[in-house]
């Protein structure tokens, strides 16, 4: 019997905190091109849509998509996953095998993910500190990939209120919240425009790969 296939290559992360891993630069720069024609082909079949907060209705600054079985959601009526896009109400499209590899690579969750969520920040796009919460299986990686401009990431503990430290997550970085950080509040501060050519509109794509069901 032939010796088992090694793991693919990662680089070493930086630990900010128990479970939250930095891997910087995971991704050169032609790795970063192929994987953002995959997600322009993902943004054609399901197009961005600005979601709104449940109890005020206030739009996000940030627009968005998903691929994958389900996709994450929020309107008037709440956060959720769901399997269609909100206004076309087609299925969300599968997730690109280049994003699969790497969930393979850096999450190391024996289970596919089932939804990736693609983030557009604009110059002025914000995120506040949130929890990733509203799966069902609260134990898989939460794994993020940044292209683009770079953002002003900010992480703290699993209680709200409590220290924080910033990084700044460029293009092809990829962070991976798990096991003591996988319910660390986390958000981006801001957007460093200018800093990456990779996007020829400017801004910033987040992707970020997530289980929703346990396996």
């Amino acid at each position: 019997m032939p010796p088992p296939a090694p793991e693919p290559s990662r680089p070493t992360p930086l630990a900010i905190a128990p479970g939250a891993l930095w891997y910087r630069e995971a991704l050169d720069r032609a790795e970063q091109a192929a994987l953002l024609a995959d997600i322009r082909a993902v943004m054609a079949q399901a197009p961005p849509f600005t979601p709104t907060m449940p109890r005020t209705g206030k739009p996000f600054s940030v627009t968005m998509t998903n691929c994958g079985p389900l996709g994450w959601v929020s309107d008037t009526s709440g956060y959720r996953y769901q399997s269609f896009h909100p206004d076309t109400r087609q299925p969300w499209p599968p997730v690109p095998a280049r994003l699969l590899r790497l969930w393979e690579t850096y999450a190391r969750c024996p289970a596919p993910p089932e939804a990736c969520l693609v983030n557009y920040y604009g110059p002025d796009a914000r995120m506040s500190l949130h929890q990733d919460r509203d799966e069902l299986d609260l134990t898989a990686p939460v794994l993020s990939l940044s292209l683009g401009d770079t953002a002003l990431f900010r992480i703290g503990g699993e209680e709200r209120g409590g220290k924080t430290s910033s990084v700044r997550l460029a293009s092809g970085d990829i962070f991976v919240l798990s096991g003591p950080s996988r319910l660390a509040f986390h958000g981006v501060d801001r957007i460093l425009a200018g800093t990456s050519t990779l996007l020829a509109e400017g801004g910033r794509i987040n992707l970020t790969l997530r289980r929703v069901n346990p396996a």
